[in-house]
């Protein structure tokens, strides 16, 4: 946990200072994979715990009489809270690092945990959701600057084994809640507060390897590649961007969110059947969120957004008339393909605006939540009024938005 990490001087932001390597070189030592694994299981552990939120809809629909705009407002308490919250994060600490606010970050999830197991009442299952999401907040940002620190300038790479663990764990959301919460309980959420502590201990661990990269520095001012792009084109490009995760995470967030539900009304299947059937799309994103960053590291990641949103189309716009084991082919599919995205979109930013790290990993982690808790809010609404299986008729075209590619500049060669 205490191996040194050279890294390229644009992956620093104003406060934090280590040793300088020439753009785009890669440190001698190599990724420092201890780290990496450490920030990776963290946020698998962390997106376990969000990911139970959605997975016990059904049991806190039934238990409370709630409709279906009334669970999207649960998932927007928590990633609104989440989406508002990462930017400010990301802008604080990129002028003053805080080796030590992931653990303590994570202590805001142990609590609403705590508090959405002995939670009878709606606005109380409201408040645990925000706290959750505020753990959110405070994790993505940082535990992003980490991992691309100890990238060894394989950023794509980095990238992709952060996401991984974030993945996986949203994917063990519906497995727990099947083998154990519709089992047990409402009550039984509060034994996965002992994941959230061990989560607070590994974080503590990083914080003690994060805390000696960082040095007090005077403000510098960063030299521009000759071949970046513009200011004008960057916001152009940051526009873009922020459009193509829109329709990634809104086509995600509407099977994250309502799969369950829509394998229930249409097919008939039990509750527990539908959440292993949501386990092989979440399983399926892990794996694609995974090869999205090597794959931009190695061909460019112009190319990975262009394949990955709308190579998804085709099989978006087949699953609305599939049966059921065709649906569960089709998710698996569109998890790989669309996932493998992620990864691309958010290092493309960075490098983008690689003086303002914190701030733009913030935004973009942020925009991902917001956009799949306004989503989930808005097609929950949707669904009421008309049906689970139009909303995903509609939510087929999403990809589409994914032609808006050809405005994205061409990075230099180190930064592609």
């Amino acid at each position: 946990m205490n191996k040194p990490v050279v890294v390229s001087e644009e992956t620093l932001t104003e406060p934090v200072l280590v040793s300088d390597v020439a753009p785009g070189a890669k440190s001698a030592a190599g990724p420092a994979y201890v780290v990496l694994a450490g920030i990776s299981f963290s946020h698998f552990l962390n997106d376990t715990m969000q990911s139970l939120i959605a997975s016990v809809y059904p049991i806190l629909k039934d238990t409370y009489a709630l409709d279906f705009a009334q669970i999207g407002m649960i998932t927007l308490a928590f990633q609104f809270t989440a989406s508002l919250l990462q930017p400010v994060v990301g802008h604080y600490t990129d002028k003053k690092a805080q080796p030590y606010s992931l653990s303590i970050g994570m202590a805001s999830t142990f609590f609403g945990l705590l508090l959405l197991s002995a939670a009878h009442q709606y606005l109380v299952i409201l408040v645990a959701a925000a706290l959750v999401g505020l753990g959110s907040a405070v994790f993505h940002p940082e535990s992003a600057r980490i991992a691309r620190l100890a990238s060894g300038g394989r950023y794509g790479f980095a990238q992709s084994v952060f996401q991984l663990g974030g993945s996986f764990g949203t994917s063990m959301g519906p497995v727990l809640a099947a083998l154990i919460v519709v089992p047990f309980g409402q009550g039984s959420i509060a034994w996965f507060s002992s994941i959230a502590f061990l989560a607070i201990l590994i974080l503590w661990r990083i914080g003690r390897w994060y805390e000696p990269q960082i040095k007090a520095k005077k403000a510098v001012v960063d030299q521009a590649h000759p071949d970046a792009p513009n200011s004008r084109r960057v916001v152009v490009a940051l526009l873009v961007l922020v459009a193509l995760l829109f329709s990634k995470q809104l086509y995600v967030s509407s099977l994250s969110s309502y799969y369950i539900f829509y394998l229930i009304d249409r097919f008939g299947v039990s509750t527990q059947a539908a959440q292993m059937y949501l386990f092989i799309f979440l399983a399926a994103n892990a794996v694609g969120a995974f090869l999205g960053g090597p794959l931009g590291d190695r061909f460019g990641r112009k190319i990975v957004i262009w394949i990955s949103i709308l190579g998804a189309l085709p099989f978006t716009l087949a699953l609305p008339y599939a049966g059921l084991y065709a649906s569960a082919v089709l998710s698996v599919l569109i998890g790989l393909i669309i996932s493998s995205t992620t990864s691309s979109i958010i290092v493309f930013a960075q490098e983008l605006v690689p003086h303002r790290f914190g701030m733009i990993s913030g935004v973009f982690f942020g925009v991902a939540f917001g956009i799949g808790g306004l989503g989930a809010a808005v097609l929950g609404k949707l669904a009421d009024h008309t049906s689970i299986a139009f909303v995903y008729q509609v939510c087929a075209y999403l990809p589409a938005i994914g032609l808006l590619a050809v405005f994205l500049p061409k990075l230099p060669r180190h930064a592609r």
